[in-house]
């Protein structure tokens, strides 16, 4: 609009002028006509230089002053003769030699031997078989017990691995054979030559077999299948299948990393602890976890749910569980100081194999049922104080329903097997509460010397039983290595549990039956071992353990052996 005005303006001024010229009077100027080509345009070749100097009409015209230098010399004599230079040379130490292969062997006191053989063999490019061989057994007699109390444990693996250009996978198998005896006798109930007539002694069978692979490419990352028998020789036994497999799902152009889990558990006691009664147990649950990571400049959040399906085949009951699985970390002043926390949660599958890991002195009459971890809420610092020393802080609070905790046999007034005498442990459930705080040390000075420390507070608020049994109000441990030379190398290792509480109960004897709650004293168990190497194949080495010397209980009426030495050699070597 303002371009139509601006155009309209100008026509009627040019019509307006062009009138004006018509009606005035005659031009004294002879009419011309001026053909304008094309209107001046400079250029820079159109300048030109001035070749004239400048005339300066100053009243004040100045000269440079001429200078004049002298310069004096005279010859130095020298005896400097410079020598050729050389290229600064950096002193190598020679690379350690690390063999694929070892064996060792140790005996000590109480008969003690120990034993171990590791094989690998490659049989081809990224082909190679392997094994694994330990055992531990003691035939010597704890202090002031009046049953027998050796052990004998053996493990025994075998593995074959596959490596190709995208994936590699892998097959084993193996088993073991332990063998323990209920000693922890109640002090005084018992006569030596009742102890005498008492067969305590019983063993454990194990066998395994599974297999995983690994993808470098594609949605599918991982997965593994394993199948597990455990028996006793009292009739227990316990089979356990389980797959897991970790998958990433796209979603609109996002990953979600997700883990997938199917676990089968079924077994059988041939009877409880009171009656002839056989106990059967037996689950199955499916579990999906999805997760997906935002990371943002120094922030780092995992956001997840865990979702499980849980058929218990004996009670025949179904329940579906939803837990949060999330975690987040903070980098507030780069690797110096790292803030973390997360709320997550889960189902645990509880074994009669792990419980007699954990406690080889249960009894075959328990219960078996998962755990439900409701949630574990937790938060924490950690980061370095220099480049060698790192710490952790952390803060702790869950609820498990369910939590399995292990508690002392009663005395049976009426018993038929040798471990209803109160020397067998059990196992209860109940609600649990756990309020923990935690600090770790980490130093590494450098690969000769390495130091880590730990300290744990705790405290539990239990829903049915009047005690969280057999659990710590403190633990802690120090583990240090240091390779003093080329040939020495030494540990230590240290470790101290606070009170606990375990419940002493008889029935059958008395009227009404007796119960006491007992408390456990705390123990410190110091521990060290110092090794040469006589070749670059043979070390020798001397381990010492309970270096204290007390004969502290683990459980109720159960002290571990006194101070115990262990002196033997180690073989290096390749194929």
């Amino acid at each position: 609009m303002k371009q139509y005005l601006k155009y309209s303006l100008i026509i009627t001024f040019l019509s307006s002028f062009a009138l004006f010229s018509q009606v005035r009077t005659k031009d004294t100027l002879d009419p011309e006509v001026v053909n304008i080509v094309k209107p001046y345009t400079p250029t820079v070749s159109d300048a030109f230089k001035v070749k004239e100097t400048p005339v300066l009409d100053d009243e004040v015209t100045t000269t440079k002053k001429g200078v004049d230098y002298n310069i004096f010399s005279f010859p130095v004599a020298s005896t400097f003769t410079p020598a050729k230079g050389k290229a600064a040379t950096v002193e190598k130490s020679k690379p350690e030699k690390r063999y694929d292969n070892f064996a060792s062997l140790g005996v000590g006191n109480y008969t003690t031997l120990a034993g171990e053989v590791y094989l690998n063999y490659e049989l081809g490019r990224g082909e190679s078989v392997g094994g694994y061989l330990a055992h531990h057994s003691s035939g010597g007699e704890v202090k002031d017990v009046q049953l027998k109390s050796g052990f004998w444990n053996t493990n025994l693996n075998v593995n074959y691995t596959k490596k190709l250009r995208d994936h590699s996978w892998s097959v084993d198998g193996g088993g073991l054979y332990q063998k323990y005896h209920w000693y922890g006798l109640p002090e005084g109930y018992f006569v030596q030559e009742v102890a005498d007539t008492l067969n305590v002694g019983h063993s454990y069978l194990g066998v395994n077999i599974g297999g995983k692979v690994k993808f470098d490419d594609g949605y599918f990352k991982s997965g593994n299948v394993r199948f597990r028998h455990f028996s006793d020789d009292f009739g227990s036994s316990e089979n356990r299948f389980t797959v897991k497999g970790d998958v990433d799902v796209p979603i609109n152009d996002e990953v979600f990393a997700t883990k997938v889990t199917l676990d089968f558990l079924g077994g059988s006691f041939e009877r409880n602890y009171y009656t002839n009664e056989a106990l059967k147990y037996g689950n199955v649950n499916f579990g999906i976890a999805p997760q997906y990571q935002l990371a943002q400049d120094d922030l780092t959040l995992n956001l997840g749910v865990s979702l499980v399906y849980l058929n218990d085949n004996e009670a025949g009951r179904n329940k579906f569980y939803i837990y949060p699985n999330i975690t987040a970390s903070y980098r507030l002043v780069d690797e110096l100081l790292i803030a973390y926390g997360g709320l997550e949660g889960g189902l645990f599958q509880n074994t009669y194999e792990d419980f007699a890991h954990e406690n080889p002195f249960v009894s075959p009459t328990l219960l078996i049922a998962p755990t439900d971890q409701q949630y574990n809420l937790h938060a924490g610092i950690k980061g370095k104080f220099t480049e060698n020393i790192g710490y952790n802080v952390n803060a702790r609070y869950t609820a498990d329903r369910s939590k399995a905790l292990f508690r002392a046999n009663s005395v049976s007034g009426e018993a038929i097997e040798d471990y209803q005498l109160g020397n067998s442990l059990t196992i209860v459930y109940d609600d649990v509460k756990t309020l923990s705080f935690s600090g770790e040390l980490n130093v590494d000075i450098n690969r000769d010397f390495k130091l880590t420390a730990k300290t744990e507070l705790l405290s539990y608020n239990t829903k049915s039983e009047s005690e969280a049994w057999n659990l710590p109000s403190i633990k802690g441990f120090l583990f240090m290595d240091y390779q003093i030379d080329d040939q020495w190398f030494a540990g230590a290792g240290l470790f101290f549990v606070g009170k606990r509480k375990d419940l002493f109960f008889e029935e059958g004897t008395l009227v009404p039956p007796y119960n006491q709650t007992v408390t456990l004293d705390g123990y410190f168990d110091a521990n060290a071992h110092v090794g040469y190497r006589i070749t670059d194949h043979i070390s020798a080495f001397a381990k010492l353990n309970n270096m204290v010397g007390k004969s502290y209980q683990r459980w109720l009426n159960y002290p571990v052996q006194g101070f115990q030495f262990l002196i033997g050699a180690t073989y290096q070597f390749d194929f």
